[in-house]
């Protein structure tokens, strides 16, 4: 009898130290990873809500970049830390959770069992971005001097959603453009500057500062709908391609098995962080979408965007690697 009261009791006293851990938590650095290098479109995003994240928890936060396997490699690094919240991913989970599922032969992670969702941020989009001195003015023009250059054609990417965005163009106009891979958009600029690469879709974050610098000219956006304030058709609108819809959502995540009153912590100040001015501010700057959400809301929105994703991979004709 004493023996199985003994197995009775150890759930217990499992659950009043998870809830004493949440009580005290943090008692120290939080440490936030990042699936992009430094200086990137995505590390800017991570360094703002880690920066916001350290004012609320009263701890410092510091932001390490994992870059690899465009966006896993961090995902990777969180799914295999230990669940006490002193690691969490702030991620496309767009892109890391649903695209690169099929991205992959197989990744290193299962992108529902692996992680404890947390909050959802933001949501922003890709603009197809050309050199400024390049003969075409708009996307149809693009589209028939890359029929003409067939396979001589070539772009670059850094992320999922700019390779689907690219390879559901060139599926749906015929093309037979070559896709040329880096770890950050970034990397491309002296190939796009120099002609090496004809064409490129950037994530707003960056791909924002250099329309607005002249560096680049845009063409098109790849949201749905058209955005206030940016003076750029859709894709759906300028290639004539009803489908075309890709707006990365971010999201906040932890290891699979972090207690609840942790997540309920971590929950809470993400939600209030999206509530802030100078979250207005940042989004607004970087012409972002607030897309705010609760842990079950994330939580709900990764399975669909998965399922999403299969069809736009059939759709882009994505070959796993």
């Amino acid at each position: 009898m004493r023996l199985n009261v003994t197995f009775a009791i150890a759930p217990i006293m499992m659950m009043l130290c998870a809830t004493a851990s949440g009580q005290n938590y943090p008692t120290h650095e939080i440490r936030v990873i990042c699936g992009l290098p430094a200086g990137s479109g995505g590390d800017i995003v991570t360094r703002f809500y880690a920066d916001q994240l350290s004012k609320l928890a009263g701890k410092p936060v510091i932001v390490e970049n994992r870059a690899g396997m465009i966006m896993s490699a961090g995902a990777e690094a969180v799914a295999k830390a230990p669940p006490d919240g002193y690691t969490i991913l702030i991620t496309s989970v767009t892109s890391s959770h649903a695209a690169n599922v099929f991205n992959f032969t197989k990744l290193p992670y299962d992108p529902v069992k692996d992680f404890a969702p947390i909050a959802m941020l933001q949501q922003s989009y890709f603009i197809l971005l050309v050199r400024p001195e390049a003969p075409w003015k708009n996307v149809n023009e693009l589209t028939q001097a890359m029929r003409s250059k067939g396979e001589k054609g070539s772009y670059g990417y850094g992320a999922p959603p700019a390779l689907a965005s690219a390879e559901l163009y060139k599926a749906r106009k015929g093309l037979k453009t070559e896709g040329i891979a880096y770890k950050t958009s970034l990397q491309s600029l002296s190939e796009m500057a120099s002609g090496v690469l004809d064409f490129q879709f950037f994530d707003s974050n960056a791909g924002t500062g250099l329309l607005e610098s002249g560096k680049l000219r845009g063409l098109a956006i790849t949201t749905a709908k058209r955005i206030a304030g940016v003076d750029l058709p859709t894709m759906a609108e300028a290639a004539e391609i009803e489908e075309f819809d890709i707006a990365p959502v971010w999201g906040a995540l932890a290891p699979a098995r972090t207690p609840a009153p942790i997540i309920g912590k971590l929950e809470g100040w993400f939600m209030q962080i999206n509530q802030l001015e100078a979250t207005r501010r940042f989004l607004s700057i970087t012409h972002a979408a607030q897309r705010a959400g609760d842990a079950k809301a994330l939580a709900d929105f990764i399975p669909k965007e998965i399922e999403k994703w299969r069809e736009l991979s059939k759709l882009a004709n994505i070959q796993p690697q």
